[in-house]
Order: C-alpha cells, then structure tokens, then sequence
C-alpha cells in the first residue's frame, strides 16, 4: 500500500510539474502598468529604458511619448513625458507612435512616428527632455511606398548609423554623422516574405539580425520573424525557424518587439506588445518581457511566452 500510495502520489506531482509547463491561463505579468505598446527598450549606463506608444484610444491618437526605467528589468520606474507633439512639434500633433532611441556623440537621439511621418529629437539625458532637431519630419508622409512609421536605428561598431523605417515594406539607409540626415538616394527598400511593420536590428557574433512584426497588430496572429545578414544593408536571409515569437493561450497578438542586450554578457531580452488580458485588442495593448535565447548556431529560439524574467543587474 505505501509503494502504490508512493506511486500515485509521484504520479501527481509530475502531472502538476507538467500542468504549469503548458499552462497557457496564466500569463506574466505586464512591466507597464495600463496599456503601452511598440516598446523599444535600451540599455544605457547601469539602467534598463523603455520607451513606448501611449495606447488606450480607437486609431492610436495618442499626443505625447514616455519614457521608463529599471534597475533590474523587473520593477520600472515612470520617466513622464519626454516628448508631447502639441507642446515639442510644430509639423505633427497627434497619432505619436513606436519610437527608438539611439546614443552617439554624446547625444540620445529618439526617432518617432508622428502622423505617419518620421522625427527625431535630440536630448543630453535617455530621459530627456527632447528637442526636435529639424523642426520637420526626417522621413515625410508618403515619401516611399507604404506608411512612413516605425524607426529603429542601429549604430554599429565602427560608429556608423543605419535607420530601418516602414510599414509595408523595410527602407534601410546610411546615417550622416550628425544622426539627423541622410543621402535618399541611397534607401534600399526591401521586403522579405511575411514582413509588416516594426522593424529591428541588433548585432551577434558579427552577424546582423533584421527583425519585424508580421500580420496587422489588431490581428491575434501578430507575431515576429527574423532573417540574418553579413551586412546592416543586407541582404538578408530569412530564417527557417520562424515565427520566433507569438501568441499562445491567453497570450494573443504578440509581436512590435525590440531587443536588448545585458551589457558585457551574452545575455538578451525581448521586449514587445501584446492583447491586454484580459479583454484587449489592437488599441489596447501592454507591455511584455520574456528571455531571448540562441542555439549553438545562432539561431533565435523561439520565445516562451509564459517564461516570467528574473532580476537582471547591470555591472
């Protein structure tokens, strides 16, 4: 009777040791509280940031961006407004969306979508305040096909600046110096299969990773896929393993990512968007952080939805 009582009670604990690997009700919890969405997140000195898309309106009509810090990836801390268009911007007054943020030459530079054009502003401190830098758009409404949203700005090794911009397809070009200007002429305008919006790029083991959300955000399907390049400019080839992120369970639309790395460790982390839970959708989204892993290849692995981020420290 002990053996079998012994038996039966093994039995139980591998049946719940299995229940919460596959739970897919319980999500963790949001780093933001309310509904943010688009995260860029950076590391900057011995803190985390992310700066996000203010969501909670039908359209996205939000005015004004915010920013946030961690000491640990975990608890974060509100850096209020940073950049409010009414206020900041003589070209734009609403639908501020995605932004990204960049350092060089002693400056933080944050690109922004603002009516569907693309700005940037230009402060001392990651949390601002911002200034614009042009008094006009750097990327115009309409200028190339699809809509002119979405910025992200990788700086290499060697101190040179790439942005990557665009729904509906991927523009890519060169950065002068000053971070705040560019040869149009030289915008490659790529499109790898499946490729929407939200593009990002990040650097490993000297191979370039292009990142992007694919399907529309008010899609539950939204997700991420990736290819990889010996190039900033590309060409890029897409992976066989994708999507590498999306949703599962109570998890839906998961996608509008941005990556960081732990400064001095090969240690990453994916931040992105998802359906608020309970009862969200494409205009009510929020804010999520989960592990980013590689195989021995330096293929991304697909992302576990449900895996909760521990304490990171910054050294």
């Amino acid at each position: 009777m002990k053996h079998t009582l012994f038996v039966m009670l093994s039995g139980l604990l591998f049946s719940t040791a299995t229940y919460a690997q596959t739970d897919t009700l319980n999500a963790p919890a949001t780093v933001l509280p309310g509904v943010y969405a688009d995260p860029h997140i950076a590391a900057f000195g011995k803190k985390f940031y992310i700066y996000p898309t203010t969501d909670g309106s039908e359209g996205w009509n939000a005015t004004s961006f915010t920013a946030w810090s961690s000491k640990d990836l975990v608890k974060w801390k509100s850096e209020k407004v940073i950049l409010d268009l009414p206020r900041d911007i003589t070209w734009a007054k609403e639908r501020a969306w995605a932004p990204a943020i960049a350092y060089k030459n002693g400056k933080y530079y944050y690109y922004f979508s603002a009516d569907v054009n693309i700005g940037v502003a230009v402060a001392d401190k990651p949390t601002g305040p911002f200034k614009d830098a042009l008094g006009k758009p750097l990327v115009k409404k309409a200028m190339l096909k699809g809509q002119m949203i979405d910025p992200m700005v990788f700086v290499d090794d060697d101190g040179a600046a790439y942005l990557y911009f665009g729904q509906g397809n991927c523009n890519i070009v060169k950065l002068n110096d000053d971070m705040i200007s560019y040869d149009a002429t030289k915008i490659i305008s790529i499109k790898p299969k499946g490729y929407n919006e939200g593009s990002f790029v990040f650097k490993r083991n000297g191979k370039y990773y292009l990142s992007w959300s694919e399907f529309d955000t008010r899609d539950p399907r939204y997700s991420v896929a990736y290819a990889v390049s010996d190039s900033p400019m590309g060409p890029f080839i897409k992976a066989e393993q994708n999507p590498i992120l999306k949703g599962k369970g109570v998890v839906k639309g998961a996608g509008h990512h941005s990556i960081v790395q732990v400064p001095g460790k090969d240690e990453w982390y994916i931040a992105y968007h998802r359906f608020k839970i309970p009862g969200g959708n494409g205009y009510n989204r929020e804010t999520a952080i989960s592990p980013l892993r590689f195989d021995e290849k330096g293929n991304i692995l697909p992302v576990d939805v449900f895996e909760k981020v521990k304490p990171v420290k910054i050294k």
